[in-house]
């Protein structure tokens, strides 16, 4: 078995979530046992929603909160008349807005908020139970009741104290008890006395052995736990990022990211580490022979791939997208100003940005401060697989990346490439002036103005010296490389050698 550790999953997934995806349908095709592990509590929606519209299978799925209770991973059937029917008050009325369905009980201010998972079908989520205008209790389902949340009044706010997690027939399988950020844990007679504990506690019961692999995906707070509890299972870590800090580093120190400082100080304990790129794993070699005077096993194995090359009849002309989440680090909103700038000189373009996250209102709102409505989209969370075709240049504006999912599907579909110099991702998939161009990345001497006016000019200089069938020919060639065919090679190569070691 090969368990794949991760902390959250949402609607807009990280880049690590949609590397495990990939690496889930590659390990499927060479008939490896996987359970990705989900560590965080997760509350908004049933944890199987999740998983399973990134493209997980239940069975593959573990959930932390629910690995202790005989609860199957599930969609959400549990209905509606279910939840009246274990009401002992009679329901006066019901209202209903959008997915919220009111039931008002007898008395003042007494309710049931029901968020509804699917209105046509009846099915809810979880229910919120207020008495006299208080929050007392909030009930989350799948199939059946999962857990409950209590809660008692302080300053005038509802205040979390304590959870009960439900097995199948309703008996309580454990409970936590919440004194704001701390939280224990009884199960059976077993106490545990912070979060930290019950992620040690959960991985002792899964017994490994030295036919099983742990896969980090995320350690902060986690990787002591693993190590201390893994028996003689092997342990890799993937480096999904850039690892460490150019700036804090010279020639007798390095600044390790925060995210992997613990599982490179305890490198001697960890069996081997992947990375997306060569250039990567190059560089982290090096680093642990000069600070560390070690020789850890490094694999190249990038974090997504290729089932085929896709060459859609036509594309259309002067067509523009941008695919990531809208968070900050993307600075997606370069990309529509550098757009709104090229539309000068290129009247015909259009930009469409798929995605979702915290930056979504900022972007809307500069398309409409600069009349962009008919030109720039706003197309939300979707699957790009047979979408990238429709376009004919990508573009990224991240100064970081250690991969780059999107940069590897938009090239898989023949598009043109423009983003930053930066380590890593875009030197992979963008051949300057073979299929795009890499932009030097002097964000120190350049002020964000002079960013946008020089990577406008990148994206006229596109349209007016590269030729677009040389362009669409390279970035083909640069995508073989990505063929899940090799990938499934090097993933078994990765097995046979750390199980064998």
């Amino acid at each position: 078995m090969i368990y794949h550790l991760n902390f959250g999953i949402g609607w807009a997934s990280s880049g690590v979530e949609y590397a495990q995806k990939y690496r889930a349908e590659i390990l499927r095709q060479i008939d490896i046992q996987n359970k990705f592990v989900y560590l965080d509590f997760m509350s908004n929606e049933n944890i199987q929603t999740l998983t399973s519209n990134i493209g997980f299978k239940d069975d593959e799925v573990i959930w932390l909160y629910q690995y202790f209770t005989d609860i199957d991973i599930h969609p959400t059937t549990y209905h509606i008349d279910d939840l009246v029917n274990s009401i002992q008050d009679s329901i006066i009325r019901t209202e209903q807005v959008g997915k919220i369905k009111l039931l008002v009980l007898p008395g003042q201010d007494n309710y049931v908020r029901c968020y509804m998972h699917n209105t046509e079908e009846g099915t809810v989520d979880r229910a919120e139970f207020v008495s006299n205008g208080k929050l007392i209790r909030k009930d989350y389902f799948n199939y059946t009741r999962l857990f409950s949340e209590y809660y008692a009044p302080k300053a005038n706010k509802p205040e979390l104290y304590l959870r009960h997690f439900y097995q199948e027939d309703g008996r309580i399988a454990y409970s936590e008890y919440i004194n704001g950020s701390d939280s224990m844990f009884f199960i059976n007679e077993v106490k545990l006395y912070s979060k930290a504990e019950f992620v040690a506690y959960f991985i002792q019961q899964l017994n490994l052995s030295h036919k099983d692999i742990v896969i980090i995906d995320r350690s902060t707070n986690i990787g002591q736990a693993v190590l201390q509890n893994k028996n003689d299972a092997k342990v890799g870590v993937v480096i999904h990022a850039e690892h460490f800090s150019d700036h804090f580093t010279d020639a007798e120190h390095i600044l390790w990211n925060n995210f992997y400082d613990y599982v490179f100080t305890e490198a001697k304990h960890i069996d081997f580490y992947i990375t997306a790129t060569d250039a990567q794993n190059k560089l982290l070699k090096q680093q642990f022979e000069q600070y560390k005077n070690l020789h850890p096993k490094i694999y190249t194995i990038p974090v997504g791939s290729i089932d085929q090359l896709i060459k859609p009849k036509s594309r259309k002309r002067y067509s523009l997208i941008s695919a990531s989440r809208l968070a900050s680090e993307k600075h997606i909103d370069l990309i529509a100003k550098a757009v709104i700038k090229a539309k000068k000189e290129l009247p015909d373009l259009t930009l469409d940005i798929y995605g979702e996250g915290g930056e979504k209102e900022k972007l809307s709102q500069i398309i409409v401060d600069h009349d962009a409505q008919e030109y720039i989209k706003m197309k939300g969370h979707v699957d790009l697989k047979t979408v990238y075709s429709n376009y004919e240049l990508f573009l990224s504006a991240s100064q970081s990346e250690g991969f780059g999912l999107t940069l590897m599907e938009a090239v898989g579909s023949g598009l043109g490439m423009i983003g930053f110099d930066v380590n890593y991702g875009t030197k992979t998939f963008i051949e300057h002036e073979g299929n795009g161009f890499l932009i030097p990345l002097q964000l120190d001497q350049i002020a964000n103005d002079e960013m946008i006016n020089i990577y406008a000019k990148k994206i006229v200089d596109f349209y007016k010296s590269l030729d677009y069938k040389d362009v669409e020919l390279n970035s083909y060639s640069i995508a073989k490389e990505f063929r899940t065919e090799i990938l499934t090679k090097k993933w078994k190569t990765l097995i046979e050698e750390v199980q064998n070691d």
